[in-house]
């Protein structure tokens, strides 16, 4: 199986496993998409960008502050939270939630696939 169609195997679990999420995306740590699925329309481009933005400044602050590697940044809303995941040194996952929506459940199913695309790479 090529990568490309198992990380889109990975984000298509994740979708199936939380139907209630409003999107998902990979993208590369430059802020370029890789593969994604949006129910709101948002631009993959622009959310791309901004996640590898945010994971670039988590991890700044991360190895100032001696914690170590980062996890991920969690961003709350009015209408819902955004999810990024650090995928490897090479990729990032965020996940588009709903205002209330499960987020243990949310980071529990996400950090697994971040995990098993970071492997991917």
């Amino acid at each position: 199986m090529a990568k490309v169609e198992a990380l889109k195997n990975h984000l298509e679990a994740l979708r199936n496993a939380i139907p209630e999420l409003k999107g998902v995306l990979l993208a590369s740590s430059e802020g370029l998409p890789i593969a994604h699925s949006f129910t709101n329309g948002a631009d993959p481009n622009r959310v791309a960008a901004m996640a590898a933005a945010a994971t670039t400044l988590g991890r700044k602050v991360s190895e100032t502050m001696n914690a170590g590697a980062l996890g991920e940044v969690s961003v709350q809303a009015e209408e819902g939270a955004l999810f990024v995941y650090s995928a490897g040194p090479k990729a990032v996952l965020v996940v588009l939630s709903p205002q209330g929506g499960n987020a243990g459940l949310i980071h529990l199913e996400a950090r697994d696939t971040a995990k098993q695309i970071a492997e991917l790479f």
